[in-house]
């Protein structure tokens, strides 16, 4: 044996594991096993965090039952505190597709705590007579409640970081309608002119499209946050005391400050990805309108001069290679790729819900992966377009204006006082003679200019309200 490798042993047989690794042979397993995507469970913190309070939430549990020796306890406890500060998260080192239900998530997870604990307990990693990784680490578990009930406080702890970039990115956007209020421009119908509006309204709609989302994204993280630890196997709690449930999630709530509570069946709870269905669904839902957003955001930027030239985004990177002094709308555009790739993650997870067989559902490990993939980079997403866009926007008044002034389209407001016939009338020839509604109506004699004057300020041709003949 090599001074560099301690001897484990498992169902499968003996192998040689890093002497100084913290995790143990499952895990080795598992890194043969599953060398898919390259990217280890270490890489979502809240994930590891939330393992780590999980099974500091079983061993308090435990020890108030009497089960578990305080000193074991005690050092499963204080390795617990180490990896929710941030400490030994490199060394949750399996990959973060992988079968088994996630189960090699939770060894993992009792390796690495069942090793610290050693040390702090003055054994060498490894020594497992002294505490075990799964005779005492998980005590009263099973994967099936650890990993769900884990990926759900993840969940948890994740969606407030989103939220938080939402809300600032709707703020950023109700701040450019109030700055564009006055700013009269035409609205548009299947991509044609349609009747006048304020810069600052279409602004505004775009806040309240993100601000409606935060709050449907509440709604559905409150589902989210009802778990099943306890459960143990398939949800009959088998293995288990009659008072851990209970404990364990009291422990939970206080040591994790999010308020988890147990589902009213277990069993189904432990089969039914559903909430995680519908919070998919909701990202999905923020996902498509961030991209609609961004959708309008390159439209009314294009050109500078064969395009709607409306808005002006700022300038972040040269555009072209071989067209000089050309600038593409590069922020939006990788929020809108952001957008694609939710809605995909969104398909992963509804087919992996929809996958499971009996009582279990073995794909939650990919549930987990697309999820965490949406919130963080919708999160980034939005405060990208916020930072290096939203902020920096501003108007082409000249063009805004102008479009408005020769614009068949305000023959519209036109209607109620003159008629459609007369009405349609004047938007054609407005049109084919390149001149304004109002000169038209004027040399036709057809309202005195007060009278058009009031028609056709901008407070009334932006709101509800007929004036007076």
């Amino acid at each position: 044996m090599s001074q560099s490798t301690r001897p484990e042993h498992d169902l499968i047989g003996d192998a040689q594991v890093p002497a100084d690794a913290y995790w143990g042979i499952h895990t080795l397993r598992a890194i043969e096993n599953y060398p898919i995507t390259g990217k280890m469970i270490g890489t979502y913190s809240d994930l590891i965090k939330s393992l780590a309070y999980v099974k500091e939430a079983a061993a308090k549990a435990n020890l108030e039952m009497g089960h578990l020796d305080p000193k074991k306890a005690e050092a499963i406890i204080a390795a617990c505190h180490e990896i929710e500060s941030g400490k030994l998260h490199d060394q949750f080192v399996v990959d973060v597709i992988q079968g088994g239900a996630g189960t090699s998530t939770n060894m993992n997870a009792n390796e690495v705590i069942a090793n610290r604990a050693l040390e702090i307990l003055g054994y060498p990693k490894g020594d497992y007579a002294h505490l075990h990784p799964i005779n005492d680490v998980n005590m009263s578990q099973s994967t099936n409640d650890v990993y769900p009930t884990s990926l759900r406080l993840a969940t948890c702890l994740a969606i407030p970081t989103l939220l938080k970039a939402m809300e600032s990115l709707s703020q950023a956007f109700a701040d450019k309608a109030e700055e564009f209020k006055d700013i009269l421009k035409i609205g548009r119908t299947q991509l044609q002119d349609a009747v006048p509006m304020t810069l600052g309204q279409e602004f505004s709609t775009y806040a309240v499209m993100i601000r409606e989302d935060v709050d449907r994204l509440k709604e559905a993280v409150s589902l989210i946050a009802e778990i099943n630890l306890g459960a143990t196997a398939i949800g009959t709690g088998i293995n288990t005391d009659v008072r851990y449930s209970k404990l364990a999630i009291a422990n939970l709530k206080k040591i994790s400050g999010v308020d988890v509570i147990v589902s009213p069946n277990l069993i189904e709870a432990t089969q039914d990805c559903g909430a995680f269905v519908q919070l998919s669904g909701v990202l999905k839902r923020v996902a498509v309108k961030l991209s609609k957003i961004c959708n309008d955001l390159r439209l009314l930027s294009s050109g500078p001069q064969a395009g709607l030239n409306e808005i002006r985004l700022p300038a972040r990177a040269a555009g072209s290679s071989i067209m000089p002094g050309k600038v593409n709308p590069v922020i939006p555009e990788v929020v809108n790729q952001i957008a694609f790739e939710v809605i995909g993650n969104d398909v992963t997870i509804t087919m992996a819900a929809e996958g499971g067989q009996l009582q279990l559902n073995a794909f939650e490990p990919i549930i987990a992966h697309s999820l965490f993939k949406s919130i963080e980079h919708l999160a980034a997403g939005c405060n990208t377009l916020k930072t290096h866009c939203v902020v920096g926007i501003t108007a082409n008044r000249e063009v805004l204006a102008e479009r408005v002034r020769t614009s068949a389209g305000l023959a519209t407001a036109l209607n109620p006082y003159l008629g459609y016939e007369n009405a349609t009338m004047i938007a054609k020839r407005a049109l084919q003679e390149n001149c304004s509604v109002a000169d038209l109506v004027l040399e036709l004699g057809l309202m005195d200019k007060e009278t058009l004057d009031k028609i056709l300020s901008p407070a009334v041709l932006t709101a509800p309200g007929i004036q007076s003949k």
